[in-house]
């Protein structure tokens, strides 16, 4: 899956040729590279180098300097180390690729039918939720993944210039007991309490609301610095993951959240109700 620089830079890259009306054979021809590779380097999906950068922008006369540099800086960004790569070995390629997203991400909208959000889970939750989903996995696994799931969060929520994370829970996420009365009533005061910062927005839909817009299930919409077409829904499923980008498929799931904030409580009624169903766990 590419990385978001790439899909950043292959944007770019793709604008740039689009405007000069070369279609993508005739630059492959001129470079004497395959034709797929210039594809894929639009698509973000070849790791380019900086040096090669710098020939395709001679092919296209862009002389310019910073946009030259910035663009080169993309292409050695798109291959930098990440915070997650000591954990190679215990996250699956669907997961680093998700984490790789959420990392670049300006802000998320995420809905969730049956459990907490990730970047809201307490540590005693993501451990029991862990355990009963990879029932395989050893303690050294379950630890390492979910100190996994705090860094993401320390990566996101906590940077200096914080990811806004807008979370939509059904009510059943909230009833659903993971672990024990301890930890859920725990990890409910937490959602309580983190509802109040500033960069994170908290709603839930009640039972009473009936059938609903995320009545299919679990997404993500992320939105980057860049808007438009790098903006990407993200869903899941048993045995993988859907990233889709194409305009159509963002603006469905956008009318989607947009349906669901409508059916939701609002921000302090959905804190209360998160309050009261703790209070029933003490």
């Amino acid at each position: 899956m590419p990385t978001v620089r790439r899909r950043m830079l292959g944007a770019e890259l793709r604008k740039i040729r689009d405007g000069l009306r070369l279609t993508v054979d005739e630059v492959a021809a001129r470079l004497g590279w395959h034709q797929s590779k210039v594809s894929r380097l639009e698509n973000g999906r070849y790791g380019v180098r900086a040096n090669e950068v710098g020939i395709l922008l001679d092919v296209y006369q862009v002389t310019d300097p910073e946009t030259r540099e910035a663009l080169a800086t993309l292409a050695r960004e798109g291959k930098r180390r990440v915070w997650w790569q000591p954990y190679s070995d215990v996250i699956t390629q669907h997961y680093a690729s998700f984490i790789s997203f959420e990392a670049e991400a300006v802000s998320i909208r995420n809905f969730e039918s049956s459990l907490v959000p990730g970047l809201l889970q307490t540590a005693d939750y993501a451990r029991a939720l862990i355990r009963q989903l990879e029932s395989e996995a050893t303690s050294d696994e379950v630890n390492a993944l979910v100190d996994v799931r705090l860094a993401r969060q320390n990566a996101t929520l906590r940077r200096e210039d914080p990811l806004k994370l807008w979370a939509i829970v059904d009510e059943a996420a909230l009833r659903r007991l993971i672990g024990s009365q301890a930890i859920m009533a725990k990890q409910l005061q937490q959602l309580a309490a983190v509802s109040k910062e500033p960069h994170v927005t908290l709603q839930v839909v009640p039972f009473s609301a009936g059938a609903h817009a995320g009545i299919h299930g679990s997404f993500a919409v992320l939105e980057f610095p860049v808007r438009g077409d790098l903006d990407v829904v993200y869903t899941e499923a048993l045995t993988s993951s859907l990233y889709l980008e194409r305009d159509n498929d963002v603006a469905a799931y956008d009318q989607a959240f947009d349906r669901l904030r409508a059916a939701a409580l609002d921000v302090a009624p959905s804190r209360r109700l998160i309050a009261q169903i703790a209070k029933e766990l003490e």
